[in-house]
């Protein structure tokens, strides 16, 4: 870490990377390998000047391989520090699955395709995947490619708003149904998403879901080679539109519906149909899940923007770096409401998947059939405009430009750890502190001479910084979603 990211992505640093990538291999642990090749990938996409290249991605893959390297030197005994080997397709016996959407795929290495997430009769995720070598191009056409399960005739259109009966299925550990010699796959008929098992992606509060996925996040098998995403599986919820900041939508999630007789997800009675009924949570932000021009995805939000108060049931995936925001996936109407939501063709079985599925103005209700929505105040982010901002620069300025950087940093005055004390972080404002002092520690030796210094040392200094930076942007992320604001206040 000493000289930063330019001198790190040297060859003869990346090749002492490799080795010890190697060396992990052979004693076993597989996670720190990953972690290390994480990092090689991140150094040669910084030195090539990739498009793709992200300091911050880079940052958190030098975190999870020094803080792994740290717990295995500590003779931590948690056994995901080893990881798990590539895992291969596993006998699934017979499987019911029901589609409810498809995700184009877009990759920085030059794939595309198209994958289609599916739910299981116990409320398991399974996907069928269709990504090779192509791009955009082959992730626009891949959305009505042939599904190769078994002898199943059907495309991933059909297949997002259908189901599979599926004989001797294989699946791998993340859930994907492999289409192996024995597996024999059956059409049928689709189910809608206020019938279970599809209705229970709705039932809870989206604060809570967060809480938990923020809580449960743990480290993921090498062959995914990433740790495991806090945001893990879709979430579904119920929202309304307030309007528009920029490209992105903002909305507030609807009352929790009282459960009707039995349970039954689609005999609740809306607790959105009365229009007084105004939500009081905090201001969710709808961001693209897929901003390439050659999706849906921006072009769907924009429409839905136009639209205040328009009443949306959303499945999409959690932003755990970003303080209360969805990358939505798939919309459709909101059960018990006829009047402010959508209205879609009945072939799309009431839902449309926002990366293929173009919204018309007629899907749409009229502009003075939904109460409008108070306006909403753009007010302080609790992640972005805090002063800890500062500490993700210092972090990412050891990583950019190394150990002098950050020793230079400090030369003007602790205005860091002023900032720091001064909104209350103590914590931060002490680490912080001795990563800057530690970067520009040196000793000398018998003879007076400056000596080289102690690399080990600043990187537990950089260590500590970043994970007591990781954990306090987790809190706040959390927190986010819990507040309860006045309908006129929001999170920037």
């Amino acid at each position: 870490m000493a000289r930063g990211r330019a001198a790190r992505g040297a060859p003869f640093v990346q090749a002492e990377l490799l080795r010890a990538a190697h060396t992990a291999r052979l004693a076993g642990l597989l996670r720190g390998e990953a972690a290390a090749l994480r990092v090689v990938r991140g150094l040669r996409g910084a030195r090539a000047r990739h498009d793709t290249h992200r300091l911050a991605g880079l940052v958190t893959a030098l975190h999870e391989l020094l803080l792994t390297t740290a717990r295995l030197a500590a003779a931590d005994g948690d056994p995901t520090l080893v990881g798990t080997a590539r895992q291969k397709y596993r006998p699934g016996g017979s499987l019911r699955v029901l589609g409810v959407f498809r995700e184009p795929v877009i990759s920085a290495t030059g794939y595309g395709g198209v994958v289609t997430h599916l739910l299981g009769d116990d409320g398991r995720w399974f996907s069928v995947a269709d990504v090779r070598p192509g791009g955009p191009a082959r992730a626009r056409a891949a959305g009505n490619a042939t599904v190769a399960i078994g002898a199943a005739t059907l495309d991933h259109a059909r297949l997002a708003r259908g189901g599979l009966l599926v004989t001797g299925a294989t699946v791998s550990p993340d859930g994907r149904l492999g289409s192996g010699r024995g597996v024999r796959a059956t059409p049928l008929p689709g189910a809608t998403w206020t019938s279970e098992p599809l209705a229970h992606l709705f039932a809870r509060p989206l604060a809570d879901v967060v809480a938990e996925r923020l809580a449960g996040a743990a480290p993921a098998s090498a062959e995914s080679g990433d740790a495991l995403d806090p945001a893990g599986d879709p979430v579904g919820c119920d929202l309304v539109v307030v309007g528009a900041a920029g490209d992105h939508l903002l909305a507030r999630e609807l009352p929790r519906p009282a459960t009707g007789p039995g349970g039954d997800a689609a005999a609740r009675p809306d607790a959105g149909d009365d229009p007084a009924a105004e939500p009081t949570g905090p201001l969710i932000r709808l961001v693209p899940a897929n901003s390439h021009p050659d999706l849906a995805h921006t072009d769907n939000l924009r429409r839905l923007a136009s639209r205040p108060g328009l009443r949306l049931r959303v499945i999409g995936r959690l932003a755990t770096d970003r303080a209360a925001t969805l990358r939505p996936l798939a919309v459709g109407p909101v059960p018990g409401d006829e009047t402010c939501t959508l209205r879609l063709p009945d072939a799309w079985l009431g839902r449309a998947d926002l990366g293929y599925d173009r919204l018309q103005g007629t899907h749409l209700p009229p502009e003075d059939a939904c109460p409008r929505p108070p306006d909403a105040h753009v007010g302080p982010d609790p992640l972005a405009d805090s002063p800890l901002w500062r500490t993700r620069r210092l972090v990412e300025l050891a990583v950019a430009g190394g150990r002098r950087a950050v020793a230079e940093s400090g030369r003007g005055g602790d205005r860091t750890g002023a900032a720091l004390r001064g909104a209350g972080m103590p914590g931060a404002a002490e680490l912080c502190a001795a990563l800057t002092a530690e970067a520009d520690r040196r000793g000398r030796d018998a003879f007076g001479r400056l000596a080289d210094p102690d690399p080990d040392s600043y990187a537990r200094a950089w260590l500590a910084t970043a994970v007591h930076l990781a954990a306090t942007e987790r809190v706040l992320v959390e927190s986010s979603w819990r507040q309860r604001e006045a309908p006129g206040a929001m999170l920037s």
